[in-house]
């Protein structure tokens, strides 16, 4: 197959990365557009998340990552993440190592989103190459509607995800239960059980944190009686 036959779209702001150049250096149709998901469409069902080592700690540290994650497989088949740079530099940037390589898992475990290293910009562009040529992307890659995703729902995500034991995929899965983080909050400990995956004494622990009375609500309490 002729490179200059096979497309690929390809986010604006992959632009400073220099990426678009090299894929278009070797002959391949660049079709530069505005993304709400994803850096880079391959085929059909493929879509790409590029990180550098730093971007993917950066994204792991804001809560980023694991929404980038659930849009990624709830609009496409294929999601990738690419990983590009040196893994030594995770020491660089965060004292505990272990932060970075639980995200990973998590997003290689939970949602079973495959992730690809590499060394460097032109090595990321030949394994763009790589998948344009896929005997499955001969059709091309295709834009689909996708609602961009809005600060509501990651500061619903994020409040969630403050609960012990509740990451970005039960958080998701507690949103499309209950609606709004308010029932989630007010809901009794065998509903949330019912959350799938959830269980039990994961609920009872939930349920523990937003039931039991501050200490500090305490002493503002015996303040305000003295007052009076």
């Amino acid at each position: 197959m002729k490179l200059e036959n096979l497309r690929i779209i390809v986010d604006e702001r992959e632009r400073k990365s220099g990426i678009p150049d090299l894929l278009k250096s070797v002959g391949l149709n660049v079709e530069m557009k505005t993304l709400p998901i994803g850096d880079y469409i391959v085929a059909p069902e493929t879509i790409i998340e590029r990180k550098s080592i730093r971007d993917l700690m950066a994204s792991v540290f804001d809560g980023r990552l694991f929404d980038q994650c659930t849009r990624l497989k709830e609009h496409f088949e294929n999601p990738i993440v690419l990983m590009e740079g040196n893994v030594d530099e995770v020491e660089e940037i965060t004292e505990n190592p272990l932060i970075f390589y639980g995200a990973i898992s998590t997003v290689s475990l939970d949602f079973k989103i495959p992730i690809i290293p590499t060394p460097s910009a032109s090595h990321t562009a030949k394994l763009l190459v790589s998948m344009c040529s896929r005997k499955n992307a001969h059709k091309g890659p295709y834009l689909k509607k996708i609602k961009k995703s809005s600060n509501l729902e990651k500061q619903q995500l994020s409040s969630l995800c403050s609960l012990p034991g509740i990451g970005e995929k039960f958080a998701v899965r507690m949103l499309e239960k209950f609606g709004t983080p308010l029932k989630v909050f007010t809901a009794t400990t065998a509903e949330l059980a019912k959350v799938e995956g959830l269980g039990e004494a994961r609920a009872k622990k939930i349920k523990k944190i937003l039931d039991t009375k501050s200490k500090l609500l305490k002493k503002s309490n015996q303040k305000t009686l003295h007052d009076l």
